[in-house]
């Protein structure tokens, strides 16, 4: 709890104020210096109302994790500050030079000068939070302004006891979004903005942050209960213009010291103002509308029941958890009927008791909570509060409760002391005892790995030393505490080793590989008893007069590079421990390896090459890699992969020799030393000079022989002379003569010889040749012609027999050695497209079923034992006519205009005429006598009958006679079209006039799918159509009142459209004159009416006339018909109740009317009414008249009205409707 601890006024505008305050602070720090140095804790007190409030901190230690309080350790108290805050909110703080620093916050505070003194306490105003940090071993206070939010704009409202203080400038003021650089951003998030949540909203203490607001009520409420009477009364005796701190929805917050002040608790904003018995003032509040005093009453019971929760109940306790349950607030004030209404309860902790020291755990709707994570042995107290929308009550009274106690916790790792060779001393610290205190501790040990441990000690003490260890040995320890209640859980393991003694001289390295820049040595460890210690291997080169290490590690073998080659280098080995080092091992000489030699360069030949050798020469490689030349090696191939060596040795040249003549040879050279081989040459690619091919291979017929072709083959040479063969020749010996005839040059390997006499013998002779020359000729080959095929035939004779047939004959053409035993007769129609008819060896061949007038090809072709003869010449023959193909095609021809019931349209195709040209075509329609056309392809056959159906047929006529007739058609003819119905007029208006037709009789005749067009004469003589559909009736509308009509119809259906019907006159009404408004009555004089109405225009060259009458009940008396528009009658009529109306007529020429409908009544008042009530408008000097609604006013009304129902619907619907949801 935060208590006063001494007056005055901290932040006033007086010097002298200042002047005190920095006097007592000047004395309490010299009191500070003279006293002793003694602990005492960090103490951050404020300023509120001009008086400095000290809350004392936690006491020191660990706290609950769940909490995470703020852990202060004592501090020596050297001297001390104080900052006083002004309405500015800034902190001033006087230096041990005197001069005064201003500083706005958030700022962090040294608390530990470079001097080495401890920091003084620091005074804060309440609405500023510390907090400690420490920093590169310095402790900081971090000051952090509370999280409402500053506004700039706003001014600060005049405070009671700062009225005469100075404002200070705006840099001075603090920023809710300016932190300084130096500022940790994990302190940013302390600073938040001040949420608002309005009546309508969820209850914020349900949410996940609450209202900062509301958290600040109860301290500023308990502070301003604990100041002094006076201060008290200073503060109630506001003026009256101060604004009102109710907090309601849309109120704009006060400021307080350049901050936005949070709303006050709703206890303290409703309480009635109090007299005050010392100064004898009361406290003045603005006057209040009912609303606002109706919320503040209603907000002052919600919190009085808010505050009304019962103080949480501890159970089930134990050592790391509780139990806490209370009764829900407002739970006495209601009956077993009503149970109390749902709240939002918070319950916060604390482990101080202090106010700023609470932190909250739990925010929810149940009234049970079990709190865990709590440590044991531990005293907590815990506090409870209600809160409902954005009304939070007060807490409630607080719970003090203590944990129970529980085994240790865990010690930390041990820690080595001393090591010997036998001997390892170990201790470790003390854990925390939670509550029952330690009587022993087990320390346990194992040897190696971290298993199979072993007790080594029980006891109180903290350290033990462990003897008769093994030297070079790993141990592994762990320790436990012991109380009362059990033993903890074993500490971390702690690995260490017993010391050990100097490993002995180790063997020299040996040489595992070596290279040109490298050598690969190993060693073995040390010979002895075996020892667990590590061993560390020391490798050394000799460098000049010393030795240098190449290598420390414990492997056993390494690589040195970076060496010469060719160099001998000294080598030695050395061994340690964590005992010591051993001596060096013999000194041992290796030698790094020679270099290959480069390639030898420039390979070349020496000599132009022959056809079976070549002679090469190259030059000695530019680096020999240290170490002469052993050798060199020649490398010949003609292919891509295989190599081989046809020399070694120490020369420069050499004379390859037995090499085939032609192809293409590479060769390559390479060289050796000590080093290795070196990398081959660049290839050298020779070809070798070629000779003449040798003679071809196995001349012979390769086919069938005919008699004027022989087919020849030949193989290539097996010798090619070293070059590809690219030509061969042919020559021949005919049978009568010795010379020989050239007949082919080229390069295939076949020929075959053309143009030779049958059953006749030839010799054949072929030769090769290449880029040489060329080679021998081949050997003789003899072969022999076949027998020739049949000579060429002439023209056959053809002779026409008829107009389908015809007889073609011919004669036997040169047999060529063998007889004919075979004639091929081809024929046709076209001359490329002729097609054998006749295979025989007769000489003559009879052709029927040919189309009459056709002109035909024809032609033979002899064939015999040898082959097929050519074929002969073409002779060509014409049929004779005949009469006309069959007619194709006839079918009903569809024509575009309706069809006549007595005729038939037919079009057919035309056939062939057979050589004579049509002349035309007979009809034939079953019955009847053919009817004869001309020469055409259509034709209309007319004087049929309707509806019936005919059996068509058509042929065609020529010269030489009548071709067959055509398939059989069936044609029906149309049926005739319909007859027009009647057409009556049913429906007789001044505008429409609706016509129905198909009345009686002739309706029962009209047939499904029949459309009707109706037609209707315009001003001319023309007849638009105005109707056409299936339809029996027709409302014409938009016509003139009065006028006559012409109208006739026709039907329409598949058969055609009929006739039209004979005109019908149709003549539209006269309309009515409109219904009038209700007359107007005005009291002229006493016991004199005078009544008005509303005239109309003549209506088509019609005069009005108007009719009065005048009501009482269902009688009613005609008193004016005339055209004028008013009437003025004397004497008043005998009774009451009378009422006035009005209608207008339409005067005809001929002498009736044409009457409307009777206007609204009118009332009309009793004269003697209107005489009592005129003296009394002459009295008072008014003349009241009688106020009629019009009909906009009327409509303005309506609109009116509706607008004020649509705004309550919608306010109804907003207010049960979305706020629910």
């Amino acid at each position: 709890m935060s208590t006063p601890l001494r007056g005055g006024v901290a932040g006033s505008g007086d010097p002298s104020s200042d002047r005190d305050a920095t006097g007592r602070a000047r004395r309490r720090s010299r009191v500070s210096r003279d006293a002793p140095r003694r602990a005492e804790p960090l103490r951050c007190c404020g300023n509120v109302g001009g008086h400095e409030v000290e809350r004392k901190p936690s006491p020191p230690g660990e706290m609950d994790p769940a909490l995470a309080p703020m852990e202060v350790s004592p501090l020596q108290l050297a001297e001390m500050i104080l900052v006083q805050v002004g309405p500015g909110e800034a902190f001033t703080v006087p230096p041990d030079g005197g001069n005064f620093q201003y500083i706005t916050g958030p700022v962090p505070l040294p608390m530990l000068p470079h001097s080495g003194t401890m920091a003084p306490p620091v005074f804060l105003p309440p609405s500023y939070v510390p907090q400690v940090m420490e920093d590169n071993s310095m402790c900081k206070l971090l000051v952090l302004p509370h999280a409402v939010e500053f506004l700039p704009s706003l001014g600060p409202p005049p405070v009671p006891h700062l009225a005469h203080y100075p404002l200070p400038q705006a840099a001075l003021l603090p920023h809710s979004h300016m932190y300084p650089a130096e500022m940790h951003p994990h302190y940013l998030h302390h600073i938040h903005t001040v949420p608002v949540y309005s009546s309508t909203e969820q209850d914020p203490m349900c949410q996940t942050v609450a209202t900062p607001s509301l958290k600040l009520q109860e301290p500023m409420s308990r502070r301003l209960k604990d100041r002094p009477l006076s201060i008290a009364n200073t503060v109630s005796a506001r003026p009256s213009h101060a604004p009102d701190q109710s907090y309601c929805k849309g109120a704009h917050p006060s400021l307080h010291n350049g901050h936005s002040k949070p709303p006050t608790n709703p206890d303290l904003s409703a309480r009635p103002p109090k007299h005050n018995t010392l100064s004898g003032q009361t406290s003045v509040s603005s006057p209040l509308d009912s609303k606002s005093i109706g919320a503040d009453g209603e907000l002052r019971r919600m919190g009085e029941l808010l505050s009304s929760v019962c103080k949480p109940t501890v159970s089930s306790l134990t050592c790391r958890s509780a139990v806490l349950s209370w009764r829900p607030a407002g739970a006495d004030k209601h009956t077993l009927r009503h149970t109390p209404p749902p709240f939002c309860y918070e319950l916060a902790l604390s482990q101080s008791a202090a106010e700023g020291d609470f932190r909250p755990v739990y925010q929810g709707t149940d009234t049970t909570y079990t709190i865990s994570k709590l440590r044991p042995a531990t005293q907590y107290y815990v506090r409870v509060c209600a809160a409902s929308d954005s009304v939070k009550g007060t807490s409630s009274e607080v719970v003090c409760f203590t944990t129970l106690c529980a085994p240790p916790d865990p010690p930390k790792a041990p820690r080595l002391l001393l090591r010997t060779k036998n001997s390892l001393g170990i201790e470790w610290k003390c854990p925390k005892d939670n509550g029952s205190k330690i009587l022993a501790y087990l320390l346990e040990c194992s040897e190696g790995k971290q298993e199979n441990f072993r007790e080594a000690y029980c006891g109180s003490l903290k350290q033990f030393k462990l003897h008769r260890l093994t030297p070079s040995t790993k141990y592994t320890f762990r320790v436990a505490a012991r109380n009362q209640l059990g033993v903890s859980a074993f500490s971390e393991v702690l690995t260490c080793c017993t010391a050990g003694c100097a490993p002995p001289p180790p063997a020299p390295p040996r040489l595992r590989a070596a290279g040109v820049s490298w050598l690969s040595l190993e060693w073995s460890a040390p010979c002895g008893p075996p020892s667990r210690d590590t061993f560390t291997h020391l490798l050394e080169m000799e460098e000049g007069p010393d030795f240098k290490p190449q290598h420390v590690g414990q492997e056993l073998s390494y690589t040195v590079k970076n060496l010469q080659r060719c160099t001998a280098y000294h080598f030695r080995v050395l061994v340690a421990n964590s005992e010591g080092c051993s001596q060096p091992s013999a000194v041992v000489k290796y030698w790094t390896c020679a270099d290959p030699p480069t390639c030898p360069s420039r390979l070349r030949l020496h000599s132009p090459p022959l056809s079976h050798s070549i002679h090469t020469i190259w030059d000695a490689p530019e680096d020999d890699g240290g170490s002469p030349i052993s050798h060199y090696v020649l490398e010949l191939s003609h292919t891509d992969d295989a190599w081989e060596a046809v020399y070694t040795g120490l020369q420069t040249e050499y004379v390859c020799e037995g090499l085939d003549p032609g192809p293409l040879y590479k060769v390559r050279v390479y060289c050796q030393n000590r080093g290795g081989q070196s990398q081959v040459s660049e290839i050298l690619s020779v070809r070798t000079a070629p000779v003449h091919p040798g003679p071809c291979r196995a001349l012979r017929v390769s086919d069938t022989a005919t008699n004027s072709e022989i087919p020849l083959s030949w193989e290539a040479p097996v010798q090619d002379g070293g070059s590809a063969v690219c030509v061969y020749a042919v020559e021949m010996a005919a049978p009568s003569g010795v010379a020989r005839a050239h007949l082919f040059e080229g390069p295939e390997l076949c020929f075959t010889a053309r143009a030779l006499q049958p059953a006749a013998t030839y010799r054949f002779w072929v030769r090769a040749g290449n880029q040489a020359g060329w080679g021998p000729w081949s050997e003789a080959c003899e072969a022999s012609t076949a027998a020739g095929s049949p000579g060429k035939c002439g023209p056959p004779k053809l002779t026409v027999t008829g107009p389908a047939s015809l007889q073609a004959s011919w004669e036997e053409p040169v047999c060529n050695a063998s007889e004919v035993c075979e004639f091929r007769l081809e024929w046709g129609e076209q001359r490329d497209a002729l097609s054998v008819v006749s295979c025989g060896p007769s000489t003559s061949h009879v052709l029927t079923d040919l189309r009459p007038a056709t002109e035909y090809f024809c032609r033979i072709q002899a064939i015999n034992n040898a082959g097929i003869g050519p074929v002969g010449d073409m002779a060509v023959a014409t049929t004779l006519p005949s009469v006309p193909a069959v007619v194709e095609g006839v079918e009903e021809m569809r024509v575009t205009t309706s069809p006549s019931p007595t005729q038939i349209a037919l079009q057919w195709k035309e056939p062939c005429c057979h050589g004579a040209e049509i002349l035309g075509y007979n009809i034939d329609l079953g019955e009847q006598l053919p009817l004869s056309v001309g020469k055409t392809s259509q034709y209309l056959v007319d004087r049929l009958q309707p509806n019936t159906t005919y059996r068509v047929r058509v042929q065609a006529v020529n010269s030489v006679g009548a071709g067959p007739l055509s398939s059989i058609l069936k044609v029906r003819t149309a049926p005739l079209p319909p007859n027009p119905p009647m057409l009556e007029c049913t429906v007789l208006g001044p505008h429409t006039l609706k016509l129905r037709w198909g009345e009686g009789s002739s309706r029962a005749q009209l047939t499904r799918g029949t459309l009707y067009s109706l037609h209707m004469q315009d001003g001319g003589d023309r007849m638009p159509c105005v109707y056409r559909g299936p339809c029996h009736s027709f409302k014409l509308q938009r016509l003139r009142e009065g006028t006559e009509y012409c109208f006739c119809i026709q039907a329409i259906r598949g058969a055609g459209t009929g006739p039209l019907s004979p005109l019908y006159r149709f003549c539209t009404a006269r309309s009515p004159p409109p219904q009038l408004k209700a007359p107007k009555i005005e009291l002229v004089d006493w016991n004199e009416y005078t009544v008005t109405w509303e005239t109309l225009q003549p209506m088509r060259g019609d005069f009005i006339i108007y009719t009065l009458q005048l009501l009482r009940g269902k009688e009613a008396e005609q008193v004016y018909c005339g055209p004028a528009a008013s009437y003025t009658w004397h004497g008043t009529p005998a009774g009451s109740d009378w009422r006035v109306r009005v209608c207008a007529g339409r005067q005809r020429p001929h002498g009736t009317a044409l009457w409307g409908q009777y206007s609204l009544s009118t009332a009309m008042e009793n004269a003697e009414k209107q005489q009592d009530a005129r003296p009394v408008g002459i009295l008072h000097g008014h003349c009241r008249k009688s106020w009629t609604i019009t009909d906009e006013l009327f409509a303005f009304l309506v609109l009116l009205a509706f607008g004020i129902v649509a705004i309550l619907f919608a306010a109804l619907i907003q207010y049960f409707l979305l706020n629910k949801d």
